[in-house]
């Protein structure tokens, strides 16, 4: 339809005529309520950045020592557990002080005791690493 053809067409109807795509050949026009066009078009883009937002899960840490007593323990267990439940990652890191480093089966058995607390509501992502003096494994919810 030639140009001229759809601005009166668009000015008959009361509306607007909206060129879509101009890079086409020839370039692609809508004949749309410009106002109403402009709020579904804010919309749009205020949901899909909720969207993103709720996507967005953080990576968090959780260090614990060696010598760390059953209760402390349960409670940083209580903690991961909240972290998952918000949809973030969680860095289990088993903190090595002093001589410490020496016994590094140790951090494994602790690593295994947090894991087997958390039980079924955490899945682990690869394998446990050294780095340094941290023993570290990274965990999601299920």
């Amino acid at each position: 339809m030639s140009s001229r053809d759809a601005q009166l067409l668009a000015r008959d109807a009361g509306v607007d005529l909206v060129e879509i795509a101009a890079n086409a050949n020839p370039p692609v026009v809508k004949i749309i309520d410009w106002g109403k066009y402009q709020y579904q078009k804010m919309k749009e883009e205020a949901k899909n950045r909720k969207k993103a937002r709720e996507k967005q899960s953080e990576l968090k840490q959780m260090k614990i020592g060696l010598k760390i007593s059953d209760n402390d323990l349960n409670i940083k267990v209580r903690k991961i557990r909240g972290f998952l439940e918000d949809g973030d990652h969680v860095k289990i890191m088993i903190v090595f002080r002093g001589r410490e480093l020496a016994h590094k089966e140790m951090g494994q058995q602790m690593l295994d005791k947090v894991l087997a607390l958390l039980g079924d509501d955490a899945i682990v992502e690869g394998k446990p690493q050294f780095s340094g003096r941290n023993f570290s494994v990274g965990i999601r919810k299920k």
